[in-house]
Order: structure tokens, then sequence, then C-alpha cells
């Protein structure tokens, strides 16, 4: 299978287990710490000093979500709009670049990248959104390109898990992604399905479109669509196989309130799709009464062959310890 041959060309996931893992992955081997944007718990999210902080604990692979500038490159943010995560509010220089714009879940008045060029975007400094964690650290970095990011992954030789994130939107505003990403995936030597990258999206018609261009693994993101019994994806897996290689469902389509297995692993499994849930938060546990250990212990059961973390060394840890059986 594609999983296999990818993770035994990368070498990654089992590096940082002592032992070989019972867990029942699709490949057999243990399931890989993807860091969500970086040790994102602890330093500003989508900045090379989380990625770094993540890969030293311990992180199998660090995801940077894709957004694009004026002048069309693939820069690292979570959204279009900058004020959460920079200090772009706070400049004077830029007040006038503030406008409404309806971004797919409502108006709002912010400023967003694609109305910069990466040289106004490289003064911008980086912050915590999340007002329940660490602001120590906001305005000390810069906000990173897509080649930044794939340059540091390679000096550690672990993959990358970028997000496509609007590429509908993009293209409205004048921006291919796809060609970007491509571009992109060419000059880093990244274009064989053994190539350590996995390219996600919430849109499939980017996923289909790559599908026919590129072999790099590809996965299709997932949430809770609605349903008179349980939770099922927006996306059916019969759907997703037909292009893509894995699935990254909601954390809540693989085990529910309770933690209990519904069986979304083992459907996507028989199916011969990967799963990569997320998000796993040290501060945002699935239920008041399942601390996070108890979580990642009833993921990795279910079967899930990487998972999403914003606090990548605790996700090493209990991985570590579920893997040796203790």
């Amino acid at each position: 299978m594609l999983l296999i041959a990818l993770m035994a060309a990368l070498g990654t996931a089992t590096a940082t287990v002592d032992a070989p893992c019972a867990a029942p992955t699709l490949s057999g081997e243990a399931p890989m710490i993807i860091a969500h944007r970086g040790a994102s718990g602890e330093l500003p999210e989508h900045t090379i000093a989380a990625y770094r902080r993540a890969i030293e604990q311990g992180a199998d692979v660090i995801e940077p979500d894709l957004v694009m500038t004026r002048d069309g490159a693939l820069i690292v943010r979570h959204d279009r709009y900058l004020s959460t995560t920079t200090d772009v509010a706070d400049r004077p220089e830029f007040a006038d670049r503030r406008r409404r714009v309806f971004d797919g879940r409502g108006f709002r008045n912010d400023w967003w990248a694609e109305d910069f060029t990466l040289e106004e975007i490289k003064t911008l400094r980086a912050k915590q959104p999340r007002a329940d964690r660490p602001a120590d650290f906001n305005g000390q970095f810069d906000v990173p390109t897509f080649e930044e990011v794939i340059e540091l992954a390679k000096e550690f030789g672990i993959p990358v898990y970028p997000e496509t994130k609007a590429p509908t939107a993009h293209a409205e505003a004048g921006l291919d992604m796809e060609a970007a990403l491509l571009a992109a995936l060419q000059a880093a030597g990244w274009t064989t399905a053994d190539a350590p990258v996995f390219v996600q999206s919430f849109e499939a018609d980017i996923l289909r479109s790559l599908n026919e261009k590129t072999d790099v693994t590809l996965v299709q993101l997932v949430y809770a669509g609605p349903s008179i019994r349980r939770p099922r994806a927006n996306i059916s897996l019969d759907a997703i196989v037909e292009y893509a290689d894995g699935v990254g469902p909601s954390k809540g389509l693989v085990i529910d309130g309770q933690g209990a297995d519904t069986g979304f692993v083992s459907e996507a499994h028989a199916l011969g799709l990967f799963v990569h849930p997320w998000t796993v938060r040290d501060d945002q546990p699935v239920a008041p009464d399942v601390d996070v250990s108890e979580e990642l212990n009833r993921l990795f059961d279910a079967g899930v062959d990487g998972v999403f973390v914003d606090f990548p060394q605790t996700a090493v840890e209990v991985r570590a310890t579920y893997c040796s059986g203790t």
C-alpha cells in the first residue's frame, strides 16, 4: 500500500518509538505524531520557531497551512485574514488595507493576505491567537514562506503536511494555488509517491486536480455532517478513495463524546485509506472527564495512522507508553 511504502521510505513514526508498536494502523507502524501548526500550544503557530520546537520534541511531521500573497508567494498562515495571528492591526501603514470580505463563513472586516506583497508580509510579526495560551513570544517571529518550512524539514529529514487553504477563494482573487504548490513541490524535488509530503485540503476539487498532475500523497479533510444517527463525514469514504490516499477527519468522527470507537477508522482502512484525525489539544480535552492521555490512547486503539496535535511532546510521550504496553 502507498502509506506503507511512504513511511518505509521516510523512516518516520518508528524513529521515536524504541520498540515495535502493536497499534492497529494500516501500515503496521506506530501512529505518526503530526505537529499541528508546529508546537502551537507553546509558541505562536506557523512560525519557524514553533516548527523547530515540535521537531525537537519528537514530532514526525510538521504541518503548514498555506495562503497566498498578492504577488503569488505561498506563506504559512491558518487563515487568509491576518489580524488574529499577526500584529497587522497595530501597523498604521496598513490601516487602509482593512476591508470587509465574505470568507465562506460570513463577512469579516480584516486584513487579507492576498492584499499584501511578500515583502510587506515579512514586516509583520506573529502572535498567539488563543487568549488562553502564552503570549510571551508575541512579536518575536516573522511569517515564514512555504519554501522556508521545506528548508527546515529537509534540514531535519522529516516530512511536511501542507494544507491548501481556500483555493477557490484564492482563484477568485486571481491567484492559482495549485500551480504555486506544484511549483514549490517541483523545486523541492518532491513529485513521487514516496516524497516526504502529504498534501491536504477540505476542498475536493483541488485534490482531484492534483491527483491527475502529481504522485505525492493526497489527503481529504472531512468534518462531521448532519446525521439522524451518528455523525458522518461530509464527503463519503467511497468518493474519497477515488482521488486521495488518506482522510483527515475531525476527531469526533473517530471517537464519540464518551471516547468510544465509532468504526470510522475500520471503514477507511477497508478501503485502503489511512486516517489522520484532528486536533488533540492538552488544553481542550474531548470531554471533561477524559484527559489528553486517555484521548490519545483511545484514538490509538481505534487504529488511527497519525494524529494532529498542538502539544507534540505530550503525544510523543503517550505514544511511547502506548507502544511499550505499560
